[in-house]
């Protein structure tokens, strides 16, 4: 069986492969959330620096890891630098279940961070580079899906094993060994069809290439529309974040048991993972009015959440900001495609791909700044609140620029 891909087609099993590695995009720092509370039993002379190191060290390693596979790919074979990724990230899950030392789980970490930062912008460079048009906008929305819905099953089953054995949850660090697999599927393809539907002259290739714009940049990158896209989508990730960084103490402030917040955090990661079946048809509808839309839902959805102590307001909450948020993570990527240069795309998606793992890793700082030394709140809906007026400020933002490069999203 063969995909169209807008340039021509490609084998079943090479869209296999590429769908693969974005479900690993959702694994860095999953195997620690279900042990964090045993740990301080577990390695009894651990400090609490140690503990935050374990579950943030590889987030803090893939921003500078992901702008330098963006950069590598330029000049290095695309799939041996993804078999690079690829093997160690296997190669820490490995370690990750013979290890018995902190030291050891905190230096695993910086190496799973290392593999993931490699593999994260090409997951997306390969669809840039197989697909084109409707055919790239859709596989961007299915490769969203993946990553989100490979989230939620890894959380459940990640639960489940941490209750056997502390080691078992690092089980899930194995799946890389599945996407190297495969990647010789991936490699065969680029060396068989690239004279065909990967050709660089190829009609679509032409069509699409009209649509590219650089800004007359040297650099190959219009780099005004990539720092607005970046921005917008740091900011879409940072509003969202509330639901599974601040729900849970908020829920606890309902007194709502941690169960009724796992599947409340759900419920939000399954509905970013639905608009990615339909993505076509939903900027085919909304156009510039996309994000508009997206930033409504995510306004509606938080300001639910704030306001009522009910899991009946609360579940559509979440449901409504993982729809927003849903539709402008693949939309982005996609809009991204459009400011560089084909042999400049990776790196392009590598700088916007960063701003994701950036708002996780500022969130609770910057919540935290405006919470204690600005407005000296303490309540566990302020990180509601706030994301929320952010919120407000990005419906007005994209409804007055609509038009603009930056929020127009009709399908090329």
């Amino acid at each position: 069986m063969r995909i169209q891909t807008g340039r021509g087609t490609i084998p079943l099993i090479t869209l296999i492969g590429i769908w693969s590695i974005s479900a690993l995009n959702a694994l860095p720092g999953l195997a620690v959330s279900p042990i964090l509370g045993k740990l301080f039993v577990i390695f009894p002379h651990s400090t609490e620096l140690d503990i935050q190191m374990l579950s943030s060290l590889p987030s803090l390693l893939i921003i500078p890891f992901i702008l330098l596979a963006g950069k590598l790919s330029e000049r290095v074979n695309f799939i041996r630098l993804l078999q690079l990724g690829l093997g160690i990230f296997a190669v820490s899950g490995i370690l990750y279940l013979l290890s018995n030392e902190m030291w050891q789980l905190i230096a695993i970490s910086a190496m799973l961070g290392v593999g993931s930062g490699l593999i994260v912008p090409l997951s997306t460079g390969l669809i840039s580079k197989y697909f084109t048009g409707p055919y790239r906008v859709k596989q961007f929305g299915l490769s969203s899906a993946i990553t989100n819905i490979t989230l939620v099953i890894a959380t459940v089953v990640t639960g489940y094993l941490a209750e056997v054995n502390w080691h078992l949850p690092f089980v899930v660090y194995l799946l890389p060994l599945v996407s190297l697999v495969l990647s010789v599927y991936l490699q065969r393809s680029m060396a068989s069809e690239g004279s065909t539907s990967l050709a660089a002259d190829a009609p679509a290739d032409k069509a699409a290439a009209a649509n590219i714009d650089t800004g007359g940049s040297k650099s190959g990158i219009h780099v005004r529309h990539l720092i607005g896209i970046m921005a917008v989508y740091g900011i879409a990730t940072f509003v969202a974040l509330a639901v599974s960084l601040d729900l849970p103490f908020l829920m606890q402030e309902y007194h709502f048991t941690s169960g009724n917040s796992g599947i409340m955090i759900s419920l939000f990661f399954l509905a970013i993972m639905a608009p990615g079946f339909f993505l076509n048809q939903i900027v085919g509808t909304l156009k510039n009015k996309t994000k508009f839309f997206s930033f409504l839902s995510i306004a509606v959805g938080l300001a639910l959440i704030w306001l009522s102590p009910t899991e009946w307001v609360i579940a559509p909450g979440c449901i409504l900001v993982g729809l927003g948020y849903g539709v402008i993570q693949p939309v982005i990527y996609d809009q991204t495609t459009h400011t560089a240069l084909p042999k400049k795309v990776t790196l392009a998606l590598a700088f916007v791909m960063m701003m994701n793992y950036l708002a996780i890793l500022l969130s609770p700082f910057i919540i935290d700044f405006f919470q204690t030394t600005v407005f000296h709140i303490k309540s566990q809906q302020f990180g509601f609140v706030f994301n929320l007026c952010v919120t407000v400020l990005m419906l007005i933002w994209s409804y007055s620029k609509r038009n603009t490069f930056l929020f127009n999203d009709s399908l090329q």
